[in-house]
């Protein structure tokens, strides 16, 4: 009867990871479709935006499930949770973009342990990054984080203090800024959803020049990815449209 037991529970557990695999894969694929019809309807090139998959509070078998659907970017909010996930999932080739809002005791473990960083909005936190970041990795790559609807609430410098901070970040040889990253005000309207994406991407162009390119724009996330297409996204942040709603402890 135990033997029983046990088996059924096995059989259980096997049958709830497949179908987790399955929906996570049919999510993907969503997702991906999403993308592709937006830059066509924004006449943009195929595969012009890159999908960042937000696995935060995730576990790591939704995770293994969706690189193995072909997802090699994966973008983690908390520190300590993200260190466990990478041990736990060493035998996998991830690239991990820290997307969280950085504290000052844990910039060296975001140096060591990520390959991108989309939040950078302190330059106490930009020195220290590059201090901390291993000469045996390759430089940061780094987005300054940009408040576009002037939230209280939410992380990031105003658009008037980028140019500042982007020039004192670009003195620091560990980092490579790569370019801005916001996370507007959610409204509902398409219409309203491109204006903060337009004034960020309006910025980002008016900080360029022949040696900063500044390449990415990463903006839009599960609810206005369109929107922010639209508007020049080069990276989308998506989370609950592939993992499903999340469950915080």
């Amino acid at each position: 009867m135990y033997h029983n037991v046990v088996t059924n529970k096995l059989d259980m557990r096997i049958n709830s990871t497949k179908m987790t695999d399955l929906s996570i894969t049919t999510r993907l694929a969503t997702v991906y479709a999403r993308i592709r019809q937006a830059e066509v309807t924004a006449n943009r090139q195929t595969g012009a935006v890159q999908l960042l998959a937000v696995s935060k509070t995730h576990d790591i078998y939704k995770i293994r499930a969706a690189w193995e659907a072909g997802q090699r970017a994966f973008g983690e909010n908390y520190v300590q949770e993200a260190l466990d996930k990478q041990k736990k999932l060493q035998d996998l080739e991830i690239e991990w973009h820290f997307i969280g809002r950085l504290q000052s005791n844990k910039t060296k473990e975001v140096a060591e342990n990520f390959a991108w960083v989309h939040s950078l909005s302190d330059l106490n936190h930009a020195r220290r990054l590059n201090t901390q970041r291993p000469m045996a990795l390759p430089p940061l790559q780094v987005c300054i984080q940009v408040n576009v609807s002037h939230e209280a609430s939410k992380g990031g410098v105003l658009p008037e203090a980028v140019p500042q901070l982007l020039a004192q970040c670009l003195e620091l040889p560990r980092l490579q800024i790569r370019g801005l990253m916001a996370i507007p005000e959610a409204v509902g309207d398409i219409l309203q959803q491109r204006q903060p994406f337009a004034s960020l991407r309006q910025l980002r162009d008016s900080l360029m020049r022949s040696n900063l390119p500044l390449d990415t724009l990463s903006m839009g996330m599960s609810d206005d990815l369109e929107a922010a297409i639209c508007e020049g996204a080069t990276l989308v942040r998506v989370g609950s449209a592939i993992f499903g709603d999340r469950i915080y402890a």
